[in-house]
């Protein structure tokens, strides 16, 4: 994982080829990248879909996935962190630690994986392994330890002082990497004479922090100055699994340097399915739940809010447990719907029924493939243990994030969060007659990929598809007309608006109505609050569990959650709201579902009125990295733009903002900022929080 152009998918090449995976190395520019299969990746040179791919190396399977850097294609790194074991982090030692960097290490600490750090491109030039090394220490709040040094930064044939190996602290050595033989050759040599201080200076901070790991060991340090390669192997290994330290490589997997370490590295400290604790789910009966309902409980489930009858479960890595996997993607294929499933506990086999916790269906595997990359020809087997990836054809109804367990011992584990769409624009057919096509298409992206989205709007007619950004829309729409043959139009991008409330209120909902003679009535009391939390609006209940029956509270719950995500005064969803239901008065023989579904509805609508509403627009946080030459341009433009400028730093000879804009003041920015740099200034961007919209923004909505 890193940031874009950092060196992920030509690392993963170097990897394959020296595991023996591959028999030739591809190229990124060239489009010809094993884990870069989808024809838009191989044409912008950038990767898009996250790519699954089984190396083995000194007798340990590796299952990597190579991963974007964009940021409209976060949801790839979010899945598959959520299910590996442990990362590889990589920086380029150009650019350093970029704003995309810093949001996949808070991804891993969310998932709380342990990772080790590449610094890649140290043949570049302005290449700065130490500076790269400082930033990740004090921008990530990391803790690396640099288990190597470069010899040599910068363009070797340029200089001499260019890089041309790396220096092993561990064993006081010098590695050097023949590029004839596409660095199969792997020379050992004696540290410089005039590198000799430096080196020692360096392999004393990696010594003084891992002997703090062991008793024993200090103590051993202290009277001998000095620590056996077993323990320092050792202790890197029990620091990385217990993430309290990140032993960090350098090279460059384009020139073909520092990659075979960087593997032993992988198999020497990040964890094996065995090392990490056990899974932890819900060993509740399964209860059919979609949609919104089942969104509602994982999030109760994140904040610990489980009701007794739901009792916590844990799952170990083996194999003679009841199965149990997550569902973390799912791909269309020639022979269905492939789901990528990595398995906690348990063995499946082909042909078995498994029960999807989350819906309660049974679910048939009908297959299961060890997927290499988009290798259409994979290799059918017939089981897979605790710990494997694969992927299964046969389950209809799965989606990202659902659980698969035997059916005698149903678990639900913890969902995949997903970040909220930010950008909006509608789609339409060429022909009406291909309208129901249309429909059939986005409902199955939507299924492959959890940020992107789509709707028809009640007031237009419209279809409107969301997601992470205009790329990502952009990418969306490439794959209807080249995968599905379907030729559409679309509108300009629109930003995806929310909703809020100034205010609390306690307000009351009456439905009352005699028809032939039938009379019917409800009256629902409820508290809208603004919570402030950033996230999609929430119901809770204090009624009574007496007040009403099961079914009807269900039905009324429901009710209220699906108006509380169903839009504001204007429509849009809303957020930072919780809807608490306080008191609910029936009659005899006249309460029924339809009545206290419109004395909510109804009660809603009051409360919005009189808690105000607030206009929310999603403000993003931008980084534009250019020469000082057109600082002053680009100043300029983002100060038209109403951007709030947070920072202004150096990196190596480059000036770097880092700035806070709203997404509706930036589309088109990507024409504007090369027009303004001649080509020469990069930018990344990525959703940071929900504030108020400006007031004229509001007026005109209002009309």
């Amino acid at each position: 994982m890193a940031h874009i152009d950092a060196g992920k998918t030509t690392t993963t090449e170097r990897i394959l080829f020296y595991s023996g995976e591959s028999h030739r190395m591809g190229n990124v520019d060239d489009g010809t990248t094993i884990t870069d299969f989808d024809p838009d990746e191989a044409k912008r040179g950038i990767t898009i879909y996250s790519a699954a791919i089984t190396c083995r190396w000194q007798d340990t399977v590796i299952n990597i996935i190579d991963t974007p850097g964009h940021v409209d294609f976060t949801a790839e790194v979010e899945r598959s962190l959520r299910v590996l074991d442990g990362a590889l982090m990589i920086f380029s030692a150009v650019e350093g630690v970029e704003a995309q960097s810093e949001t996949v290490w808070r991804q891993a600490d969310r998932y709380e994986v342990p990772r080790i750090c590449f610094i890649n491109k140290m043949d570049r030039l302005g290449a700065g392994f130490e500076r790269t090394f400082d930033e990740i220490s004090n921008r990530l709040a990391a803790q690396p330890i640099a288990v190597q040094l470069p010899l040599g930064e910068g363009p070797s044939r340029e200089s001499a002082d260019g890089f041309r190996g790396v220096i092993d602290l561990i064993e006081s050595r010098v590695l050097r990497f023949d590029a004839r033989d596409d660095g199969s050759e792997i020379s050992v040599e004696a540290i410089p004479e005039p590198l000799l201080d430096l080196a020692e200076q360096w392999r004393r901070r990696l010594l003084e922090a891992v002997v703090l790991l062991d008793d024993d060991v200090l103590e051993t340090y202290i009277e001998t100055d000095d620590v056996p390669v077993a323990d320092i192997h050792r202790l890197l290994r029990q620091g990385t699994l217990n993430r309290v330290l990140q032993p960090t490589f350098c090279g460059s997997a384009l020139d073909f340097v520092g990659v075979q370490p960087l593997m032993d590295a992988v198999t020497a400290y990040l964890p094996s399915p065995l090392d990490r604790p056990p899974v932890r789910g819900l060993a509740a009966s399964a209860v059919k739940v979609t949609g919104k309902q089942a969104r509602r409980q994982a999030r109760k489930r994140a904040l610990g809010t489980v009701s007794e009858e739901n009792k916590w479960s844990e799952r170990s890595c083996d194999a003679e447990e009841p199965f149990c996997g997550l569902v973390f993607k799912v791909q269309s294929d020639a022979h269905g719907d492939l789901c990528f499933l990595r398995i906690y506990s348990g063995t499946i086999r082909s042909g078995s029924r498994v029960i999807n916790a989350r819906t309660g269906d049974k679910e048939l595997v009908n297959q299961i493939w060890r997927v290499q990359a988009d290798n259409r020809e994979k290799i059918e087997t017939d089981e897979a243990a605790a710990g494997d990836i694969v992927g299964v054809i046969g389950p209809k109804v799965a989606v990202t994030g659902d659980t698969l367990c035997h059916p005698s011992h149903p678990i639900l584990l913890e969902a995949i969060e997903f970040p909220e769409t930010v950008i909006s624009m509608a789609v339409e057919p060429e022909t009406s007659a291909e309208r129901k096509k249309l429909a059939e298409t986005l409902a199955r992206l939507a299924r492959q990929d959890p940020t992107f989205t789509e709707r028809v709007s009640e007031e237009t007619g419209q279809t409107i598809i969301s997601g992470m950004g205009e790329l990502h829309l952009e990418v969306i729409r490439d794959r209807i007309q080249r995968d599905y043959g379907l030729a559409v139009r679309v509108h300009k991008p629109r930003v995806s608006y929310r909703e809020s409330v100034r205010k609390a209120v306690d307000v009351t909902g009456e439905f009352q109505r005699t028809s032939a003679g039938v009379s019917q009535f409800a009256r629902v009391r409820l508290a809208i609050e603004p919570t402030n939390d950033g996230q999609p609006a929430d119901m809770e209940s204090r009624l009574d569990p007496a007040a009403l029956s099961a079914a009807l509270l269900e039905s009324l719950e429901q009710s209220l959650y699906d108006e509380a995500a169903g839009g504001g005064t204007l429509g849009y969803p809303l957020m930072s709201v919780r809807v608490v239901l306080l008191e609910v008065e029936t009659r005899e023989g006249e309460t029924t579902e339809v009545a206290l579904q419109a004395a909510a509805s109804d009660a809603m609508h009051r409360g919005l009125s009189a808690a105000g509403m607030v206009l929310l627009e999603p403000v993003m946080q931008l980084e534009v990295v250019t020469p000082d030459e057109f600082l002053g341009s680009i100043q300029a433009d983002l100060n038209a733009r109403h951007a709030v400028i947070s920072n202004s730093q150096r990196r190596g000879d480059l000036a770097v903002l880092t700035a806070e804009v709203s997404l509706a003041q930036m589309f088109g920015y990507s024409t504007q900022v090369r027009s303004l740099s001649q080509g020469r200034a990069t930018y990344s961007m990525q959703p940071h929080k929900y504030a108020e919209a400006p007031r004229d923004v509001l007026d005109a909505m209002l009309g």
